[in-house]
């Protein structure tokens, strides 16, 4: 196996952020540049590549980073800031130069895929010459070229994701019904990392798209069929730029104006591969290349790094790149609400824990008692469990038992009990209590989960979260109540 010495400009990004596991993976070793390393603190593979702070416009630090290495992976895009195109051009034309000093033998690009005979968004228009400035350096290039990628923390893909579970209808600009070939993240990363090996000299540009070539509408109600959320009405009008387009994204998603803008201003182009030529050096992924609704699929499988029902990294001994990263920004992987509330209390852990596993049943829930068999009520109205199944233990629970209207689905004893709730809400809803030992007794922890299903069940957390003081702050301060009332003497 040939180990490939590879540095990586954009590890703290989408795409760096899930390449790198791969690279090593593959056996290659990685080196990546970094303006502030403490963004990769919690990155699963931070200790096994090395580490240089550095910014790619300053032309010493770009220099230090590609001493000694062999391939460069340049990812870096400066969308966020208003001068972008500028800043984005200078820094690939100092990087084509430090490249050509340093005696790299292949630069490695990520762009979008550049329509002919169309007028650019200032969004592709950049990409686009950045790819020229790093082919036109003397260290071959290889720029490839994708579209909308499909992945949990994609900007383009999490504006997806917002737009379409909370608009069940939707007043859409009409270049919704341009055509776009998206493509899953793990299959942009197969190219990149293939990209390592290739014979020396190779080079160009070639487009990087999945199987299916769709309308933005289709993508939309594509999301919702995989979602499992009603059809989506939508109703293009040709009024709404791309500016007010964005300002609408802004207002209805977390996604930042400033990516949001030049997002919606390239989907006024269709962006569709030109050709497959890229197989003629990389052939598909032994798996085939991967559907559009497959890879929507893939992306909904984790929620945040929530740890609900598991982590990013406990998905696979190397992560899976459609999950969601602990360096993905704050607004990616979709919405889970959360009430967290924390006590400390004089109690000993084990009280506090004996307190935690009895709840439910005939001990309550420590909190509106009224509240809660009101809402029992409604749900068995609503054809759901209710309240009405107790518990089979008065003091020990086991991990797949019924709890009320909960299902015990993780528990760690003495420090953890997850529930999982079986009540019919708009979403998916779940109650973690924890102990955490301390020097004078135990800190408790409650959070309250919920992940909304549609615009329903965004409506039913704020509907309800007025009440969340007195339902679960109440219960935070009864259950350490009850545990110290319970401490030995």
């Amino acid at each position: 196996m040939v180990v490939v010495r590879c540095v990586v400009f954009g590890a703290t990004g989408y795409i760096g952020g899930r390449l790198v596991p791969e690279l090593l993976r593959a056996g290659h070793s990685v080196r990546v540049l970094a303006r502030t390393p403490g963004k990769l603190a919690e990155a699963p593979w931070r200790d096994r590549v090395e580490v240089v702070r550095g910014d790619v416009t300053a032309a010493e630090d770009v220099r230090a980073a590609l001493a000694g290495q062999e391939v460069l992976y340049y990812l870096v895009h400066s969308l966020k800031r208003a001068d972008f195109e500028t800043v984005d051009r200078d820094a690939a034309t100092l990087v084509a130069a430090a490249a050509a000093s340093a005696n790299l033998t292949r630069i490695v690009y990520l762009g979008g895929i550049v329509p002919t005979g169309q007028k650019l968004s200032r969004h592709l228009a950049s990409r686009a010459e950045v790819g020229r400035i790093l082919l036109d350096g003397s260290v071959p290039a290889l720029v490839l070229q994708a579209a909308v990628i499909i992945g949990s923390g994609s900007a383009s893909f999490e504006m997806l994701r917002y737009l379409t579970e909370r608009l069940p209808i939707m007043v859409t600009p009409r270049w919704v019904r341009n055509r776009i070939q998206p493509i899953a993240v793990r299959d942009v990363l197969y190219y990149l990392t293939e990209a390592a090996r290739l014979p020396s000299g190779v080079g160009g540009v070639f487009d990087i798209g999945g199987p299916d070539v769709l309308t933005y509408v289709r993508m939309m109600r594509g999301y919702a069929t995989v979602a499992q959320l009603p059809r989506r009405v939508i109703v293009p009008v040709p009024v709404l730029t791309p500016w007010l387009s964005a300002q609408w994204v802004n207002l209805v998603t977390p996604v930042p104006s400033a990516i949001a803008v030049p997002l919606m201003e390239s989907l006024i182009n269709d962006v569709v591969c030109r050709d497959h030529a890229v197989a003629e050096h990389i052939p598909d992924p032994p798996r085939g290349l991967t559907g559009y609704e497959q890879a929507v699929a893939l992306a909904l499988q984790k929620t945040r790094d929530l740890d609900v029902p598991t982590r990013w990294s406990d998905a696979d001994p190397h992560g899976a790149p459609s999950d969601p990263l602990p360096t993905d920004p704050d607004w990616s992987g979709g919405s889970v609400y959360q009430d967290v509330r924390e006590l400390h209390t004089r109690s000993d852990p084990s009280t506090l824990w004996q307190v935690i596993e009895a709840i439910g049943g005939e001990h309550g829930w420590y909190s509106f008692p009224l509240a809660w068999s009101l809402r029992g009520w409604i749900d068995r109205v609503a054809g759901g469990v209710g309240l009405g199944r107790g518990r089979r233990d008065p003091h020990r629970l086991h991990e797949g038992e019924a709890l009320d209207w909960w299902r015990v689905e993780r528990i760690e004893r003495p420090t953890m009990l997850r529930l999982r709730a079986e009540m019919r809400v708009p979403g998916r809803a779940w109650l973690e209590l924890s102990v955490e030992p301390d020097g004078s007794g135990a800190t408790y922890r409650q959070r309250a989960l919920f992940e909304p299903h549609g615009l329903a069940g965004h409506l039913y957390w704020k509907s309800i979260a007025p009440f969340h003081a007195v339902i679960f702050g109440g219960m935070a301060r009864n259950i350490t109540g009850a545990a110290e009332s319970a401490r030995p003497q």
